[in-house]
Formats: C-alpha cells, structure tokens, sequence
C-alpha cells in the first residue's frame, strides 16, 4: 500500500482529468517565473519537488501541499520528474518544507525530495501539461469548498464527516490517547476523542471542527505507521457528526471542556493542561526532539518521524508522524510529550551509561528505577569508577525512555548522569572468571513490565513525580498499614487516596520526587501478604 492514501481526492482529481484531458503529458515543458531571483534556503512561497516518480499523477503532487494549505498553482515537468508547487502563503511553504526535512514523503514506493524555490512566484503557460495540473487545482478547489462530493469513490466509508473512525492495525506497541492527539493536531484542532476496543482492535473516534480538516488528515494518514513497520493506521470517516464526551480521562477526552469529570476509575488530568493542548496552533508538529522511543521522549525530539514511508525510522519513533518530548518516547512506547522526533530504532543501542551514582545505590536499584521504562536485562558497575555503571535495556526504545525521563534526576543526594554508552551490549563474566559480583544478569527476572508485546504499561509511563501509583492491594491491607511502611524508611507521607471503585490500587504522595524515587526502588515488589506483590510505578495525577 501506498505510503500516504490520497485515495478520495486522487481518484477524483483524476476521474476529472481523464474526462476533461485525456491525453497523457511528457517532455520538458516550458516555464516562466516572475520575482527575485533568490537563493534556494530562502524561504518562499514556491516549493521545488525533485525525484518524482515517472507514473506521478497531479493529485498526488498537489496532495503533498494540501495538509498545510492552499495550493495555487502548479507546475509538472514529467520529463524531468520534477514539479513546482506554490502555496498561498509563505507561512504554509515553510512548514510543509521543515516538515518534509524531517520526513521524507514517498509516493509509489520513490522518496521524493523538496527544496525552496529561487523564485517566489509560479506563473505557468498554456501548454497541455498545465492545462491538466489547472484542472486538477480546480478539482481540489471545488473539494476544499464543499462543491463537489467525495462520497461516491468514498469506497464504502461514508459521507464526508468532522468525526473519523480510526482503526490501529498490527499493535505492536500500544497507542495511546495522548499519542493519537498529537499526531492528528498536525492538521487542524482535534476537539474530541474518544479510545475503545472492538472485535479485538484498538480504535478511536477523533473529531475536528469540521470535514475538510477531518478530509486532509485521512487523506495523509491513512495508512501511515505510528510506529516501525507497526501500528497502522486504517482510517475512514464515521457515521456521527459529533462526538459524547463524559469524561477526561485516558479514554476519552473533550478538548473543549476541560471542566469534565475523569470518572472514578481514571487518574485526574490538569483541567489546565487539557485546555492548553486543545488549543495549541494547529500545525505539523516539529521535528526535533524524540530520540526514539514512543518511542517518547522529553526534551528530545525525533528527526525523521513523519515520513510519509518512512524507511529507517526508529520503532519508538512515530514513523510517519513527528512527536517530541518524553511523551514521544512513552508514545513510541506510548505516552507523549509536545511534538517533535529524532530518530532511532528498537534496534538502536540499547546500553545506557549512568554516572555520578552514590555508593549506596546498587544494582536492584537499576532493575526497579529504570525497570518502570523498560527491562533490564543487564547491569554492570565498572570495576575502576565504582560510581558509573552501564545498564543494558531490552531495546534502543527502552533505553531512550529510560534516558529522557532519568537523566538529571536525583538519587541518594547524587544527580543521575545518563547517556547512550558506546558498548552496544553488557558483557557477562567469562566461566570461571569471577568479577566481584559487579555484572549482574535480570534477562530472566520476572519483575520486568514489558515482556509482552503491546503491554499496557507503556500507556502508564510518566516521569519521575512526587505522586506514585501502587496496585495489587490485598483487601486486607488499609490506608494506613501503606502509610506506615512508606515512612518506615524515612520519607515523608503527604497525602493517600484510595481509587473510589477498586482498592487494589491507590495514589501516594511523598514529600518530594526524590524520595518517591527511593521509595518506588525500596517498596516496588515488596510482599504485602496472601501473595500479593505490591506493584510501584510513577503517577501523573496529584492527590
């Protein structure tokens, strides 16, 4: 399948062109420019398209415009596999041009390649090919006004909707809600979503303000990967025009209420926050910060994520679609962060280089700490910098959760330094050769959270806070039997709360995030009795 699906407008910019033009265009047609003669790195309103393939159609040429404005005109020179493409402002140029530096778009199976042209401003002449490339910005015209119908090559999908049916296929790693309002805010303000499980696929409904946002954003991600070679998106539009929100809470969400009750179950979510991301500017989101996770990072960002195909993307990385920040490494993995991606795979380096540790910290402190983004399989303290240690994680994506959410943290009084190390794996002793107890092998622990593919855990990773989450609470054990053994090592309790419906899980807040990093390290699988392990993980609520 193709790396973008245009399908609806293609097939109907084309339907329109085989009627009106039928016949077919090659050679080198001539071209005319008014304006300054500029150099290529300034910015300008014509964007020159290299590399095309030679079967390219005009809809799909001018498709690659369409999710950052207005195309208004159009210049094919097939001869040459080449184009020019003018977009109505300056603006809407620069960022298709920043967001395709960071993506390369594929059409056919063909990167192809785009650059600022020296001219800013396109003037074509009558020959046949620009008559075709005219019809076709008319047909895109008359779609972007609502006068002509999409729906009859709507293959089965329905009338044009602001609400589309998002299905994920091939779910490797999970998706959350988070990640799916990231990369669909690429396109216009989403204002609702709402995640559910049916016949065994994950899917959403996602609505924006109205069918032509709704149109573009499936026209350019259907069929694009979250994630490497996973995650697929199969997008149509739906049968509702609006979409019910209850609540805000990791299933659903209503952008433009941020008043609305999480729902017993759910962790709160900062009214605040679920305000200010429904009305961030609409815009690709910036390709900068992800080193590879969901692939998610912090303030890292991932460099080649929104590629329409993306080859060589890394599998945290959202492969078709740029996320940043540590949200992108959980997204990659499945949390997010604002927007932005660098690139590297779960088969990047998986080892990690932690430094300035304290001489209290010791090797389960690894499989606990760093243990809450991913498995460790390996720790090995160095034998002459007994404060440098190097952790080997599952995969590259884990490692960059770990790094991104870890790095500058603080444990025992020593603020954490971690980087990608230059060994790619841990090395065992050798039979025979001791080393001090100083390498220790977790590859068959039983504590690691992400043996399976797709584990749920990755939707519950959020950085180090004061607020931990604890589950698997025998009935037996209350508030303050929790209380009392997180103080028994020292830590200051601020606050405990139940979950209303289920207390088998609970909120608990320490008196600072440090010492909840202690205390998730001390009391994570500690046994509470009738064989129950008590579960610690990071919460991003407050209590």
């Amino acid at each position: 399948r193709e790396g973008i699906c245009r399908h609806l407008l293609i097939v109907k910019i084309s339907v329109l062109l085989n009627l009106c033009c039928p016949f077919s265009a090659n050679g080198n047609d001539s071209k005319k420019f008014k304006g300054d003669i500029r150099s290529p790195g300034v910015p300008s309103r014509v964007i020159h398209v290299r590399k095309l393939p030679n079967d390219i159609n005009e809809a799909e040429v001018i498709s690659l415009g369409l999710p950052f404005g207005k195309v208004t005109n159009l210049l094919m020179l097939k001869g040459k596999n080449q184009a020019f493409l003018e977009m109505n402002t300056e603006e809407s140029a620069q960022t298709m041009v920043s967001y395709y530096s960071s993506v390369t778009p594929v059409i056919r199976n063909h990167p192809v390649f785009m650059q600022y042209s020296n001219h800013k401003e396109l003037k074509t002449d009558n020959s046949p090919n620009q008559v075709r490339a005219q019809a076709a910005l008319q047909a895109v015209n008359a779609v972007q006004t609502g006068n002509m119908s999409l729906s009859g090559v709507d293959g089965g999908s329905g009338a044009q909707s602001p609400v589309l049916r998002v299905i994920v296929e091939n779910l490797f790693y999970p998706v959350t809600l988070d990640v799916l309002h990231q990369i669909f805010s690429k396109f216009g303000t989403v204002l609702k979503i709402i995640t559910f499980t049916k016949n065994n696929q994950f899917q959403a409904l996602v609505q924006y303000s109205d069918a032509v946002t709704a149109q573009h954003a499936r026209l350019s991600l259907d069929g694009q990967n979250i994630y490497n070679a996973c995650c697929t998106l199969r997008i149509s539009f739906s049968k509702l025009t609006s979409l019910n929100v209850k609540y805000n809470n990791d299933k659903s969400r209503d952008y433009t209420r941020p008043d609305l009750p999480t729902g017993d179950s759910q962790p709160s979510l900062d009214p605040q926050t679920v305000a200010a991301s429904a009305f961030t500017a609409p815009g690709i989101i910036s390709a900068a910060p992800y080193a590879g996770a969901h692939g998610f990072p912090p303030t890292f960002a991932i460099q080649q994520a929104a590629g329409l195909s993306l080859p060589g993307v890394p599998a945290g990385a959202l492969a078709s679609l740029g996320v940043p920040g540590a949200a992108a490494a959980a997204a990659a993995a499945a949390a997010a962060g604002r927007l932005g991606l660098s690139s590297m795979s779960a088969g990047g380096n998986s080892v990690l280089l932690v430094s300035n540790l304290n001489p209290e910290a010791h090797h389960t402190c690894f499989l606990y700490f760093e243990g809450v983004y991913g498995d460790v399989m390996r720790v090995k303290i160095l034998f002459n910098k007994k404060e440098n240690a190097l952790v080997q994680m599952a995969d590259g994506t884990q490692a960059q959760l770990a790094m991104s959410h870890l790095n500058g943290q603080k444990l025992h009084g020593q603020t954490l330094r971690i980087t990608l190390s230059k060994h790619t794996t841990v090395q065992l002793p050798r039979e025979g050769h001791e080393d001090q107890g100083l390498t220790k092998d977790y590859s068959s622990s039983t504590l690691h959270r992400f043996k399976k593919p797709g584990s749920k855990n990755y939707s519950n990773i959020y950085s180090p806070s004061s607020t931990l989450h604890l589950s698997n609470i025998p009935p037996s054990v209350g508030e303050e039997d929790l209380k009392e053994l997180f103080q028994s090592s020292g830590a200051t309790v601020k606050g405990f709360k139940f979950f209303q419906k289920d207390h088998k899980m609970a909120l608990i807040q320490m008196g600072s995030v440090e010492e909840a990093i202690e205390s998730l390290i001390e009391f994570h699988n500690h046994d509470l009795g009738e064989n129950h392990h008590l579960r610690v993980s990071f919460s991003k609520s407050t209590i």
